[in-house]
């Protein structure tokens, strides 16, 4: 695995979202921002392993999504 592999996948997995046990005034939409917030830091990432060439910008951005929400539901999130 190369060192920007490594070091998106280290950032993915020490992401975490507080969605149990939250406290009232934490919302859905907290969490919301919050999963926004991690999607656009792996597709940074993704974008930075290719040396950000033009055009595919979207599929970082998907990618980065399912990542995302694979590592959130993985944890219970």
């Amino acid at each position: 695995m190369s060192k920007s592999k490594k070091r998106l996948s280290a950032k993915i997995s020490s992401a975490s979202v507080k969605t149990g046990g939250q406290k009232p005034a934490e919302s859905a939409a907290s969490v919301s921002a919050e999963r926004q917030h991690m999607i656009s830091e792996a597709a940074y990432f993704l974008a930075e392993q290719r040396g950000f060439s033009s055009g595919d910008e979207l599929g970082d951005w998907l990618q980065a999504e399912s990542l995302i929400n694979a590592s959130l539901t993985q944890k219970g999130g």
